[in-house]
């Protein structure tokens, strides 16, 4: 599944492996994400906040509100705009 949401394929396996570790390492890790010229801290704040906002936010939606934001989102997503 990786695969297909890398930006650009890469030719060598072992590189594109590589990055893929790089990414994992750096999600879990605010130090390695510094090595890699990101800010640790937006890095902590995105894995502290990130991770709930979904749910908490269809936890305060009401049934009929969810689905008509699902409704909007796939007509946007198929051509159908309204």
């Amino acid at each position: 599944m990786i695969a297909y949401m890398a930006k650009k394929e890469k030719a060598d396996p072992a590189e594109f492996a590589q990055s893929v570790l790089d990414q994992i390492i750096a999600k879990h890790d605010p130090e390695a994400a510094r090595e890699q010229g990101k800010n640790p801290q937006a890095v902590a704040m995105g894995l502290k906040g990130g991770a709930k906002g979904g749910h908490a936010r269809a936890k305060n939606l009401s049934a009929k509100k969810r689905k008509e934001i699902a409704k909007k989102a796939a007509r946007k997503r198929w051509g159908y705009d309204e």
